[in-house]
């Protein structure tokens, strides 16, 4: 997951590096395999629902493209409909810390998210969010025939000065949430540039639990900790180091790195439904991502890769590449869903239907 909406301090710099703005992929037409769904606003983030029909999408705001929501689209029909877009009143919710400050602002900017099934059967969905609060929001995920639906049902707020990513329910209650630098924007800015120029660690994952609140997950620590998946047992994570180009699996309980995995500036993870785990891979140079934060139209053309995982080996195969020439660019997950895979992208318009190939 791409970071947060500019820090204060890396403005400048920033503003130099990306002076020289990308051609976005501007048509909404489909090309071989690719079939775009435009109309979303920058779609980060995937979810498959029960019905293996739909999918949450994560539309991430900030910077020029305003608040952001939680969408749901069809995968036989394309249809679009926004579940929540903030501003809604609410009690206190039942989920998450006893001080959570009451339901998202208008402000409400998701980025990652992760669905999954409560101790008591219900489905929720977490999701870390940056609009008016640095905060991981609770959903409960409700359905009345074919009509899915959210309610919020409670939030936990990040340590102070924390810059969270991606988020995952562990089995047992409570989540890990991987925080990509903390310490103010100053000091973020800081460890964004050392990570960039030497490798070294800007964050770590958090291990929050309701009875005890946060702590720091053993072993979780790196350069940009990005997006973030547990195998089934809830006894190994895979975490992505965007800035150290490596996926790692950490065993839970003792904080060991057993094994790691070299893919480019990775992103986000699915699990696969054989398996593997389908790991996004950003190929585009800094200048191009930086130059791509603000479009007005269309979709970042930088290259991209969808790369299978195998997390007992840890070997990887390539099994998509998109960008400039195709419809899709700057994709951010992959998710296989309906017999095929669907691809969302930090800055741009559109989820992108890759058909199967035929055998």
């Amino acid at each position: 997951m791409t970071a947060r909406p500019i820090l204060p301090a890396l403005a400048p710099l920033l503003a130099a590096l990306a002076c020289h703005p990308v051609e976005p992929i501007a048509t909404c037409d489909p090309a071989g395999r690719a079939r775009p769904i435009c109309g979303f606003q920058n779609p980060e983030d995937l979810a498959l629902l029960p019905d293996e029909g739909h999918l949450l999408v994560s539309e991430y705001g900030g910077s020029a493209a305003g608040p952001g929501r939680i969408s749901q689209l069809d995968t036989a029909t394309g249809e679009r409909r926004v579940l929540f877009a903030g501003g809604e009143t609410a009690e206190a919710g039942p989920w998450g810390e006893t001080g959570c400050p009451g339901p998202p602002t208008a402000a409400f900017s998701p980025h990652g998210l992760h669905l999954d099934r409560r101790s008591d059967g219900r489905l929720q969905l977490l999701v870390v969010q940056h609009g008016g609060r640095e905060s991981v929001e609770m959903f409960e995920v409700l359905h009345d025939g074919a009509q899915w639906y959210l309610a919020w049902r409670g939030c936990v707020v990040a340590p102070p000065d924390s810059s969270t990513n991606d988020v995952v329910a562990l089995p047992e209650g409570g989540f890990l949430v991987t925080e990509m630098a903390s310490g103010g924007a100053v000091r973020q800015a800081l460890a964004y540039a050392m990570a960039g120029l030497f490798g070294s660690d800007t964050g770590c994952v958090l291990d929050w639990h309701p009875d005890r609140g946060f702590s720091q997950l053993p072993g979780s620590c790196g350069a940009l900790p990005n997006g973030i998946e547990l195998s089934a047992d809830g006894e190994k994570v895979f975490l992505n180091q965007t800035l150290g180009n490596r996926v790692v699996r950490i065993d839970r309980r003792t904080g060991a790195v057993e094994a790691e995995a070299e893919v480019e500036h990775p992103d986000n993870s699915t699990w696969a439904p054989d398996g593997r785990l389908l790991v996004a891979s950003l190929r585009g140079s800094t200048r191009e991502r930086l130059a791509c934060r603000d479009l007005a139209h269309g979709t970042c053309p930088i290259a991209f890769a969808i790369v299978a995982l195998d997390p007992a080996t840890m070997r990887t195969e390539t099994v998509y590449e998109g960008g400039s020439g195709t419809p899709a660019g700057a994709g951010t997950v992959g998710l296989e869903a309906d017999g095929a895979l669907w691809i969302g992208t930090f800055a741009g318009d559109r989820v992108v239907r890759i058909a199967a190939e035929e055998s």
